[in-house]
């Protein structure tokens, strides 16, 4: 097997193998880099196991860090490259449903066999361009299965979040799933509520962000039952009725998960904005009688009420600050672009301008697609935003508060109130210089016969 592409990454864990071994040391590369190398993917790291302990492992090597010394597990550091260098070891018993008791030293067999999947318990030797299979990885890896190594069931009660891995592997990998493996899933998807909510979102983005098809790994996620016990928000969308003649596609669930099976190189803002962006639909859901009669599915302000779940949701998975805000801003507004040319100038131009346009346009083009695929509104600001291009889309403001303060209008809410006013109007291009605009504000305000409050 020759590796698909040198790289300083695999020439420096190929050096840290030869260092342990001309010690006298086993040495492989080990697990997931293994198992892409064989898929022809990019590894973004190398893990290495060896018989060396992990004192012997500090000794050899002159930059370490102990990230569990206890486990077997030390980083040793190359340049700047950091590599996980681990002794072979099998698992003392799980109590926590996360961590063993402990681990006893032992040799390469026992350490693939107490791997979580067999696809992940495979070894590379680069020396000699072998792989060592003790687990039938390979095999697997040719059939495109996910399967647990051992008895399923024990690997899940080991660590619980494995559940999750097991879907998310599936989904990036496009595998199908072992059935015994499985059902395993099924029958202990509850146990996923125990699992800190850090390790559950980063399971999660990593799916939505990494598969080909994030919508199928949605799928995946409700067949399996995982979706009930870690989205419940989500799992109430599947089944969720929508008018044919805006979704002919179906259910809300079937409408995310189209979306989510077109999105490209998502972020994770892109991936979290589209899947929750109709969250609030089942909660709204309403049969309407319209004017002539008939009736119809509405979901009045979905988008608001979609947004205070979405946010409730993201904090609850111990989300960054920063992704929830872009997050719910982009659910909260996702509907205006229905009456985007409707919008005065200055409306669009603020729009346009908002560091998350960019983000919000995407989720809109990817709404459209997978529902009624009208691209109009979304031609129509493309268009708007080239004719700015030879000027800045917000520009800065020629009124400022000291202006309209000079004006006589007192310090508070009215200030912002006639700065906000002055500003559309230059936005609209009403008035070709500063010097016209101060005179029309000088006006309005002198002329206003009721003053807002």
């Amino acid at each position: 097997m020759k590796p698909p592409g040198a790289s300083r990454l695999q020439d420096t864990a190929r050096e840290i193998v030869q260092s342990l071994r001309a010690a006298g040391f086993a040495a492989y590369w080990a697990g997931g880099c293994v198992r892409d190398r064989l898929l022809g993917r990019a590894a973004k790291d190398v893990d290495i196991a060896t018989s060396a302990r992990p004192e012997q492992i500090q000794a050899l090597f002159p930059r370490t860090l102990d990230i569990g010394k206890a486990f077997g597990v030390i980083q040793v550091l190359w340049d700047d490259m950091a590599f996980e260098v681990a002794t072979f070891r099998h698992d003392l018993p799980y109590h926590d449903g996360r961590h063993p008791e402990g681990v006893a030293f032992g040799n390469a067999e026992e350490d693939a066999r107490r791997r979580d999947f067999t696809i992940n318990g495979l070894f590379y030797d680069p020396e000699e361009d072998r792989v060592l299979d003790f687990v039938d990885g390979q095999a697997d890896l040719e059939r495109r299965i996910i399967r647990a190594i051992g008895d399923p069931a024990a690997r899940f009660q080991e660590d619980h979040l494995r559940l999750l891995r097991a879907a998310r592997f599936a989904s990036v990998l496009e595998f199908d799933m072992d059935p015994a493996t499985a059902d395993a899933v099924r029958r202990l998807a509850p146990l996923l509520a125990d699992v800190s909510a850090e390790r559950v979102q980063q399971e999660l983005t990593r799916l939505l962000v990494e598969s080909p098809r994030a919508g199928q790994g949605l799928v995946r996620l409700h067949d399996l039952g995982l979706l009930a016990v870690l989205l419940p928000e989500i799992e109430r969308m599947v089944g969720q009725e929508q008018p044919p003649a805006f979704h002919p596609e179906g259910d809300v669930f079937t409408h995310t998960v189209l979306m989510l099976d077109l999105m490209e190189n998502a972020t994770p803002e892109l991936a979290w904005a589209v899947l929750l962006h109709d969250v609030g639909k089942p909660a709204t859901a309403r049969l309407n009688e319209e004017e002539d009669g008939s009736t119809r599915i509405r979901f009045n302000e979905h988008d608001s009420v979609g947004a205070e779940l979405a946010e409730r949701i993201l904090l609850r998975l111990k989300m960054p600050t920063r992704l929830v805000e872009t997050v719910r801003h982009c659910v909260a507004n996702h509907m205006r672009f229905m009456s985007v040319r409707q919008m005065r100038k200055s409306k669009l131009r603020q729009m346009a301008g908002a560091a998350t346009f960019p983000l919000e346009m995407e989720l809109h083009r990817l709404d459209c697609l997978a529902s009624h695929s009208d691209l109009s509104n979304h031609e129509f600001l493309l268009k708007f935003v080239d004719d700015l291009r030879n000027e800045p889309v917000l520009p800065p403001p020629w009124i400022r508060g000291d202006d309209i303060l000079a004006l006589g209008i007192p310090e508070g809410p009215r200030v912002g109130y006639w700065h906000r006013k002055a500003y559309e109007a230059q936005l609209e291009n009403r008035f070709p210089t500063r010097e016209t605009l101060l005179e029309w504000l000088e006006h309005s305000i002198q002329t206003e016969e009721k003053p807002p409050k």
